[in-house]
C-alpha cells in the first residue's frame, strides 16, 4: 500500500486526477506517471449504461488494433491437422492431446481457435476454458475454417472485449512503451468498436457512461465524455 501511494502522490505532481482529458491529452499523461520496472500494460475501462440483467443487451465483440497490443499472443489451435496450424503460426495445435492436456491442468496459452469440425468436441470443455475467457467463440472469430487468417488477426493485434455483470468493459490496448499517438489510435478503435457493438434493444439514456484510461500501476485518468457521447 505504501509503494501504491507513493506512486499515486508522484502522479497527482503531473496531472489532476478530478478533472477529464481528450483521448491525446490523458495519453500524454499517462506518459508522464512514474515507471516501473516492467512495461506495464495500458488499459480502457469503460462503464456503460445497459441493463446487464437484460440478455439481450450484453455487449461484446473483436476490434483489430491499428498498433497491435504490444504483447506476445500465444495461440492453441484445436485441430485435426495440426501440422498445417503450426507452419500457419500456432504456438501449439491438436484435438483430443490438446484436450487431455488442459483437462489435466494445462493453460499455457492466451487465445484459443477452433475448426468448424474441432469445435464439436471442444464444446466439452466449456466449463473449464469458459470462465477464464478462453472457450472459442464464432462470434469473436475464433471459430473458423481458416485457421492462418485467424491466427495471423490474433497476433497482429485483434482483441477481444465483453461486458461483466455490472456492465463493465476493460482491454489492454497497449504498453508504456508506446508513443502517444499509438495510445490513442489503439483506444479510440476500441471505444468505436464498442460503440458499433450497442445493443438494438438500447433505447434511450446514456450508452457510454463513463471512460477512463490507466496503466497497469498507475491511478486513472479520466476521459472527456465529449469523446464518446456522440458515439
Amino acid at each position: 500500500m505504501e509503494k501504491q501511494s507513493k506512486r499515486y502522490r508522484s502522479a497527482l505532481k503531473v496531472a489532476d486526477l478530478a478533472k477529464e482529458y481528450t483521448l491525446k491529452e490523458a495519453a500524454e499523461v499517462l506518459a508522464k506517471f512514474p515507471k516501473t520496472k516492467f512495461d506495464e500494460t495500458v488499459e480502457v475501462s469503460l462503464h456503460l449504461g445497459v441493463d446487464a440483467a437484460q440478455g439481450d443487451q450484453m455487449v461484446r465483440g473483436t476490434t483489430p488494433l491499428p498498433n497491435g497490443t504490444g504483447k506476445k499472443v500465444r495461440v492453441l489451435v484445436f485441430t485435426d491437422n495440426a501440422e498445417a496450424a503450426l507452419k500457419a503460426g500456432a504456438d501449439h495445435a491438436g484435438l483430443q492431446d490438446m484436450m487431455q492436456k488442459i483437462n489435466e491442468g494445462w493453460l499455457d496459452f492466451d487465445v484459443a481457435i477452433a475448426t468448424t469440425e474441432a469445435m464439436k468436441t471442444v464444446r466439452s470443455l466449456a466449463r473449464v476454458l469458459g470462465p477464464k475467457g478462453l472457450m472459442p467463440n464464432p462470434k469473436s472469430g475464433t471459430v473458423t475454417d481458416d485457421i492462418a487468417a485467424g491466427i495471423k488477426a490474433v497476433k497482429a493485434g485483434r482483441v477481444e472485449f465483453k461486458m461483466d455483470k455490472a456492465a463493465n468493459i476493460g482491454v489492454g490496448v497497449g504498453k508504456r512503451s508506446f508513443t502517444a499517438d499509438q495510445i490513442v489510435e489503439n483506444a479510440r478503435a476500441l471505444i468505436d468498436a464498442v460503440a458499433k457493438a450497442k445493443p438494438a434493444s438500447f433505447k434511450g439514456g446514456v450508452y457510454i457512461k463513463t471512460c477512463v484510461l490507466s496503466a497497469s500501476m498507475s491511478p486513472a485518468v479520466r476521459i472527456a465524455s465529449s469523446e464518446y457521447s456522440k458515439l
